[in-house]
């Protein structure tokens, strides 16, 4: 079975065991922007429109040398009755029980209201340090401003700018003096972390020797696996997330387009490390409407290009969409390796309330086939994320791709291999037919293969089909997409 850690995953090895400082506050007041601030990054989604931020966002930071945990919480709005504030309101209660400290921000320009001191009070039942930032605050007359809102009972009050930076070197020297000392470690387990992290998914980019190893090397074993779960809205990714990880981390409604922000959270499986990221839905644009949205999809499309592995999530219900040909379309091009999810296959199967007869499994992935044609190579997997069957198989997929991915093949395996292709049976017209010379594995992650050819020419679709398929064949590469690069023999150098 696989074993999970606590949502509170350490981005960088010196965050391991670091404090955890909650920002919370009600919709719209600047806490993503607070929190991007600190963090350098631009991880949490800024804008206008209130209730952006919905599930819990977590970063890292280090002030007057000490290494800071983070964590972005939704706008909180106690007692709402509305499906979706609840849910936002259930995360940041899970981030105010894990923090070692709370920071309210409070709009300086707006006017104190009974949620405000209702939130107080809640804050403080937890007997934890609060800190209130008075944010927005520009200009002397708005730091004298914010001094009324010591009305609410807490001690300190921190006049901050969180788009400009300015107040905030106080507010965290106050939040540094009062939070744990890290706990100290013993020469043996620095020595145990020292191997865990060596070459590993922190440092990627170095071998056991310190040398600084390439993609185009692949004989670093990467020990972390980054995994972004896409599709449409309300196929069910949130619901996949939160089954894989055995959590309640995304927050799950029939209300498409919940998930706003990129949710991640890590699972060590059979020694191995896995950090799923639940991305928001994929749609036109024509279709989004909101800032929100709008940039949500912009960060789906980011973190998809930043994962080695996507998980496709297609709803069985609906069947393949052109939609879902688009979305598929972008991990291929970008390189991901791709495991396509049919979800909620109990809803037309075992579940199934229409009258009609149940799916069957082969015409249905006969269909999706034809339609995702590109994505011949990902395996698929049927499921119900939802009653949270049928997961181990996804685990070790994922894991199955991520390997592939990173194999190479020796140049001496790739020259006995060309031996025995025989290129005439290739669909390809004469006059688009070239030459190899030799091959050669120039990159892994994606699998980059440069051909040296006679002549300098695009390689015709069905030749690049009929050459992958007899790698495929030859050597596996199950669930990734190849690349080939053409270099003519007698290519002149320049200068």
């Amino acid at each position: 079975m696989p074993t999970y850690r606590r949502s509170v995953v350490p981005a960088r090895k010196e965050a391991a065991g670091a404090p955890l400082v909650a920002i919370v506050g009600r919709p719209n007041v600047g806490k993503s922007t607070l929190f991007n601030r600190l963090t350098k990054s631009r991880r949490s989604i800024v804008g206008d429109e209130p209730g952006i931020t919905r599930d819990r966002i977590y970063g890292d930071f280090e002030w007057s040398g000490r290494m800071v945990r983070l964590v972005d919480t939704g706008g909180i709005v106690p007692d709402d009755p509305e499906l979706i504030p609840t849910e936002i309101f259930t995360q940041a209660r899970v981030a105010l029980e894990e923090a070692d400290a709370l920071v309210l921000v409070i709009d300086a320009r707006t006017e104190l209201a009974s949620p405000d001191y209702d939130l107080v009070r809640m804050l403080q039942r937890g007997r934890k340090p609060v800190f209130l930032a008075v944010n927005k605050v520009e200009g002397d007359a708005m730091a004298l401003a914010a001094e009324n809102f010591r009305t609410l009972g807490l001690k300190e009050v921190y006049p901050i700018s969180a788009e400009h930076g300015t107040g905030i070197g106080d507010l965290l020297d106050a939040i540094i003096a009062v939070l744990p000392e890290p706990e100290t470690e013993t020469p043996e387990e620095l020595a145990e972390e020292d191997e865990i992290f060596e070459g590993g998914p922190l440092d990627p980019g170095k071998h056991e020797t310190g040398e600084k190893k390439l993609r185009t090397h692949g004989e670093y074993e990467q020990l972390e696996t980054s995994i972004a779960i896409i599709g449409r809205p309300n196929v069910g990714k949130s619901t996949l997330l939160n089954a894989l990880t055995g959590t309640t981390r995304a927050i799950v409604s029939p209300i498409a387009g919940t998930t706003r922000d990129a949710v991640d959270e890590v699972v060590e499986f059979e020694g191995s490390t896995l950090r799923f990221v639940d991305t928001a839905g994929i749609r036109r644009k024509g279709k989004t409407h909101l800032m929100a949205e709008k940039l949500s999809v912009v960060m789906a499309r980011r973190h998809l290009e930043a994962a080695d592995v996507a998980l496709l999530v297609i709803d069985a219900t609906d069947g393949v969409t052109a939609s879902d040909a688009t979305i598929g379309g972008y991990a291929h091009e970008s390189g991901r390796s791709v495991v396509i999810i049919v979800n909620k296959w109990d809803a037309v199967t075992t579940g199934r309330t229409d009258g009609k007869p149940p799916a069957d499994k082969e015409i249905f992935e006969k269909q999706l086939r034809n339609v995702l044609k590109y994505l011949s190579y990902a395996p698929v997997i049927f499921l119900s994320a939802k009653e949270g069957k049928n997961l181990k198989p996804v685990l070790r997929e994922v894991m199955n791709v991520a390997a592939e991915r990173r194999k190479r093949v020796t140049t001496g395996q790739m020259n006995r291999f060309l031996e025995k292709i025989d290129f005439q049976r290739a669909p390809v017209p004469m006059a688009k037919r070239v030459r190899i010379f030799y091959m050669t594995q120039a990159a892994v992650a994606p699998p980059t293969f440069v051909l040296f050819t006679d002549r300098d020419v695009k390689l015709h679709f069905a030749f690049e089909r009929f050459l992958e398929n007899q790698i495929r064949a030859s050597f596996g590469f199950q669930g990734t997409p190849i690349w080939f690069k053409v270099k003519p023999r007698n290519e002149k150098k320049e200068g």
